[in-house]
C-alpha cells in the first residue's frame, strides 16, 4: 500500500509539473566573438618555376646539371657553342672602328674646306648603327650562357649536349628552393583570412609545420568560383619524399569583430520560412522557457552561430530534451 502511495503521489506531481516528467539539458550562451577554423586540403607546390632558354641560336656545347640537381645562385647552368657568336662580335667591332676612323677624316676635310656637311652627316649615322649592332653582338654573346637567377632545384631537362637550340626554346625548368600549398577557398572563406597569417599545415612525411599565408587572389577562378590563396613554408626546404603535387592539411584559425551566440547544433529546433533559427531558451527577465528565433550567422557540423551584440544578456538555452517539452510559449 506505501509503495502505490508512493507512485500516485509521483504521477500527481508529474501531472502538475510536466519538468518534472521530462528530461532535458541546458547551456548558459554568452555573446561571444565570432572564431573558428578551415580546414582545407591543399596541394603542396614550388614558389617559383622557371624556364630557361637561350636568345640566341647555336648548339649546345656545356650542361652542368641534370633533372634533380640543386644548384647555387650565380652558378653556369648550360652554354652553347659561342665561337660564331664571338666572330661576330669581332665582326662589328672592326667596322665600328672604321666607321669612327672614317667620322673623324670627314671631319678634318670640314675643317679644311673639302668635305661637305652631308658626308660627315652620313658618317656620324654609320657610327651609331654599328656601335648598336656591336652591342647586341655583344648582349647575344652574353646570353648564349645561362646562369641561376636562383638558388635551386632542376625540374626538367629539355635538351642534350650538341642538340641545336633555338631562340626560346626552354633547355632547363627550374624551381626555387621554397615550397607552398595551394588551397581553394570560398568567398566567405577567403573574407576570413589576411595576408601574412599563420596557418597549421600537416604533411604526411614531415608532420605539423607552420605556414605563412603569402598570396591572396583578387578574383575567383572562372569554373569553381573558389579563390585559391598560396601559403609559404618558410622553415620547410626541399628534401627527400616532398613532390610537387603532394596532398597537406590546412587548418587557418581565424577571429572576427562579430559578436554570436554559439549553441551546439543540438539546441537548433528548426529554421523558419524567414531563415532564422528557433531555440528554446529562457531569459535572464523571464522564468519560463519560451521559443525564440534568431537571424543565423553561421552553421557548421557541431554548433550553429545566432547573431548578437557586444552587450546582449546571457541565455539558458535548451540544449537536449526539446522535443518533449510541452510548456512553450512563443514570443
Amino acid at each position: 500500500m506505501k509503495f502505490l502511495s508512493v507512485v500516485f503521489t509521483f504521477l500527481l506531481i508529474s501531472m502538475m509539473n510536466p519538468l518534472v516528467a521530462q528530461s532535458y539539458d541546458t547551456e548558459v550562451i554568452s555573446a561571444e566573438l565570432y572564431s573558428d577554423t578551415i580546414q582545407r586540403t591543399g596541394k603542396l607546390d614550388y614558389k617559383r618555376t622557371l624556364a630557361l632558354s637561350f636568345k640566341s641560336s647555336g648548339y649546345l656545347n656545356l650542361l652542368a646539371v641534370d633533372e634533380g640537381d640543386k644548384f647555387n645562385k650565380g652558378q653556369l647552368l648550360a652554354s652553347l657553342d659561342v665561337t660564331e657568336l664571338k666572330q661576330q662580335k669581332t665582326s662589328n667591332y672592326a667596322k665600328l672602328l672604321q666607321a669612327e676612323r672614317e667620322v673623324k677624316r670627314m671631319s678634318q676635310l670640314m675643317d679644311a674646306n673639302l668635305g661637305s656637311e652631308r658626308d660627315l652627316d652620313t658618317a656620324t649615322t654609320d657610327v651609331e648603327v654599328l656601335r648598336s649592332a656591336y652591342q647586341s653582338s655583344h648582349y647575344n654573346l652574353e646570353k648564349a650562357q645561362i646562369y641561376a637567377p636562383f638558388s635551386g632545384v632542376v625540374l626538367s631537362r629539355n635538351t642534350e649536349l650538341g642538340e641545336l637550340q633555338s631562340p626560346g626554346q626552354a633547355a632547363l625548368t627550374i624551381a626555387k628552393l621554397e615550397w607552398i600549398v595551394k588551397v581553394a577557398l570560398t568567398g566567405q572563406e577567403v573574407a576570413q583570412v589576411r595576408l601574412n597569417q599563420k596557418v597549421s599545415v600537416t604533411l604526411s612525411h614531415v608532420g605539423i609545420v607552420e605556414g605563412v599565408i603569402s598570396k591572396m587572389p583578387a578574383m575567383a577562378e572562372g569554373n569553381s568560383n573558389l579563390f585559391t590563396i598560396e601559403v609559404l613554408l618558410p622553415k620547410i626546404k626541399i628534401s627527400a619524399g616532398m613532390i610537387a603535387g603532394q596532398l597537406a592539411g590546412v587548418t587557418i584559425a581565424f577571429d572576427s569583430n562579430t559578436f554570436v551566440y554559439r549553441l551546439p547544433i543540438s539546441a537548433l529546433v528548426a529554421v523558419d520560412d524567414d531563415g532564422k533559427a528557433i531555440v528554446i531558451a529562457q531569459t535572464q527577465q523571464s522564468t519560463d522557457f519560451k521559443q525564440y528565433s534568431y537571424e543565423v550567422f553561421q552553421i557548421d557540423n557541431d554548433y550553429v552561430y545566432l547573431k548578437a551584440n557586444r552587450d546582449d544578456e546571457a541565455l539558458i538555452i535548451m540544449t537536449t530534451g526539446w522535443q518533449n517539452y510541452s510548456k512553450i510559449g512563443n514570443k
